[in-house]
């Protein structure tokens, strides 16, 4: 290279400052994009954090039966014209009356003022509450003392449901007490509302004495929650759930064991199995039909049935949210988690079958690689519940789901909406007493009020007469 190329080249080439000044700019370009995409990070971790509170809110709104924003031209409503509308429907009339008024027709017609002619009668039917009427008794005690030992008796009448005297001699009966009760923990009235409706009805009553009152029922109540409790126990198969609650403003959990024939809650501090065997024991050796929540699992005397409506839903989300490249998992497993519910109508050795094939396919899909991390928590969640998964095609009467146990959760949890939960220890206990005494009658066909009521009358009453023999 001659001399003159060389001046040239050495003329072009960036000075050393040049290069500092270079790399310099280049270093603020990283960090500024470094920046830009941790800022990136935050922001798409806060919308899923969003989009996963969203959906938890949609599954427990408060109007669960709502479908969206209503149609722009909605359909017209009532019944459709034409023959093909239904079957013809009407209240039918009581067989009786209690009384009987005449309609005669006027000496004139309203329209012309002509004679009118009679044709015939008609006849209306009206079925109307009667005046609330409240009904005070006075009870007359006889009180003495033993001749022998001195010690003090006093009488009692049938109908009465207390002991007490004196200051507490005016008291709420047990019909009314009962009828309270029934409001408030069956159907999710506040106290103060039931003192509204009972107000309306005749009785003059403050929420503070309803809540005293369903407390001294709920301690008469300890040794039928027990019976409650040990039906559930000798049952072959028992469904469990957990919701939270709240007792004094903090949180707590409202816990759930069902069966056919009773139902049994408890308000507990904690989640876990300790809390769990409160109506469960430790080691009960029926069939758990459960959720996917692990404690569940230490029931190591019990044969397991995981909820399959929880794994379904989660498959229907994420075929939903997943990348096209990651849906093929949770149709995979939808389809398989389908196959079973559908293997429900075969004979018992096809349903044994099944279940062989399945559990092998679930051990299959373990094995391979998955490349989205949703997909791999959904497959190692089946994996970990792969023999408690198909329980329901080999132990007839065992349900697919946890179905018994959401509904039994259910009222309370409207409850919880309606005034938020207990505020003391005792109610609490009381709460899981009386709930599960509405809630074992409805089951087993008995009225609720009559039933407390009468309990009320006789607190040694035998708890066998709740129960009706199958």
């Amino acid at each position: 290279m001659s001399d003159e190329a060389r001046g040239q080249a050495a003329e072009a080439a960036p000075s050393y400052t040049d290069l500092v000044a270079l790399v310099d700019d280049l270093r603020a370009e990283v960090a500024e994009l470094r920046d830009a995409v941790a800022a990136r990070d935050e922001r798409i971790a806060e919308l899923e954090k969003s989009l996963d509170e969203a959906r938890r809110t949609g599954k427990r709104q408060a109007a669960p039966f709502s479908k969206g924003e209503p149609a722009e031209e909605p359909k017209r409503p009532g019944r459709r014209s034409g023959e093909r509308h239904g079957r013809h429907g009407h209240r039918m009339a009581p067989p009786g009356a209690d009384r009987e008024l005449a309609a005669p027709l006027p000496d004139a017609c309203p329209n012309c003022g002509g004679g009118v002619e009679h044709e015939r009668d008609a006849e209306q039917w009206q079925v109307e509450l009667p005046d609330p009427r409240p009904v005070t008794t006075r009870f007359v005690i006889g009180v003495g003392r033993c001749r022998d030992c001195g010690a003090r008796v006093q009488g009692r009448h049938p109908e009465q449901a207390s002991d007490a005297l004196g200051a507490a001699a005016s008291q709420l009966g047990p019909q009314a007490r009962s009828f309270a009760a029934w409001l408030h923990y069956g159907l999710g009235l506040s106290f103060a509302k039931c003192a509204t409706a009972l107000g309306r009805l005749g009785f003059g009553v403050t929420a503070g004495a309803l809540c005293s009152g369903a407390q001294r029922t709920g301690t008469a109540l300890v040794p039928v929650h027990a019976e409650i409790c040990r039906r559930i126990n000798a049952a072959p198969a028992v469904v469990m759930d957990e919701t939270g609650w709240r007792e004094g403003g903090r949180g707590v959990w409202l816990w759930a064991a069902t069966t056919p024939e009773a139902t049994a809650y408890w308000v507990a501090e904690g989640r876990g199995f300790e809390e769990a065997t409160i109506l469960v024991d430790a080691d009960y050796a029926g069939v758990v039909v459960r959720d996917g929540w692990t404690p569940y699992r230490c029931y190591r005397s019990a044969t397991h049935q995981t909820c399959l409506a929880h794994p379904l839903r989660r498959c229907h989300e994420l075929a939903g949210d997943n990348p096209s490249w990651a849906r093929h998992t949770p149709k995979v497993v939808a389809d398989i988690l389908h196959t079973a519910l559908d293997a429900r109508e075969l004979s018992q050795r096809r349903r044994r079958q099944v279940v062989a094939d399945l559990t092998e396919r679930v051990e299959l899909l373990a094995e391979q690689a998955h490349p989205h991390d949703a997909n791999r928590t959904l497959v190692a969640h089946l994996h970990n519940e792969r023999h408690a998964l198909f329980t329901f095609l080999l132990h007839p009467g065992v349900d697919a789901t946890n179905w018994r146990a959401e509904q039994a959760i259910r009222p309370a949890v409207v409850n919880r909406k309606v005034w938020g939960g207990n505020r003391t220890r005792r109610g609490a206990d009381t709460q899981g007493r009386i709930m599960s005494v509405l809630r074992t009658a409805a089951q087993q066909g008995v009225d609720p009020v009559d039933w407390l009521a009468r309990f009320a009358r006789a607190p040694d009453l035998a708890v066998v007469p709740l129960f009706i023999p199958r």
